[in-house]
């Protein structure tokens, strides 16, 4: 299904926003008459809303090439679907607060220290943790925080012309795009084996 990768996003702001809202030192932020969110717009968007809160932003999709080359699928005796094209998400979470108010910075440390913490505990998310389309399928989405270089990270903050801000990078991945092509696959109806003698001089 091509909704994979807005069922990716969804799964991982619904959680981390629960999370948040849960959390003592957060929830009165994020829930309970709070007006902080977990958004999918890049920190310059947050900022031009104004939005308060965690910028999860899809700044990179990539190709996964150690799964690319799997089988197709057969899907009835007759027909073969292509294998699903694997993607690897890059997120960039960053905290957004108001830089006027009292303790902003502090409070952008918390939560983003709260989000290194939620999805260091809960790398693999399946089953019941899936939302969107993803919702009943066999997906695992694997988290896994990046290490970038600061010529890495520097290259994603002049992309958006604006100044570095405290953030950190996630890969999440296999998340697959499922194909429509569909061939023509009849079944092995019969075997012959056979048998012989190899002989050496």
């Amino acid at each position: 299904m091509y909704t994979a990768l807005a069922a990716t996003s969804e799964t991982l702001t619904d959680f981390l926003l629960t999370a948040f809202a849960a959390d003592p030192a957060l929830g009165a932020l994020f829930g309970g008459g709070g007006t902080m969110t977990v958004s999918l717009n890049n920190p310059q968007e947050m900022s031009d809303e104004p939005l308060e809160g965690l910028s999860l932003w899809l700044y990179l999709v990539q190709r996964d090439g150690e799964t690319l080359n799997q089988p197709p699928v057969r899907i009835d005796s007759s027909h073969m679907r292509n294998p699903p094209l694997p993607m690897r998400l890059h997120f960039l979470a960053t905290p957004i607060v108001n830089r006027g108010a009292t303790g902003s910075a502090q409070t952008e440390q918390i939560i983003l220290g709260r989000t290194l913490q939620l999805l260091y505990d809960h790398p693999l998310f399946r089953g019941t943790d899936l939302r969107g389309d993803l919702q009943g399928t066999e997906a695992e989405l694997r988290v896994r925080l990046e290490p970038m270089s600061l010529e890495e990270i520097t290259r994603v903050w002049n992309a958006l012309d604006r100044s570095y801000q405290l953030s950190v990078s996630y890969e999440v991945g296999i998340v697959d795009i499922m194909s429509t092509h569909v061939d023509a696959a009849g079944t092995v109806r019969e075997t012959i084996l056979r048998s012989g003698i190899m002989v050496t001089e």
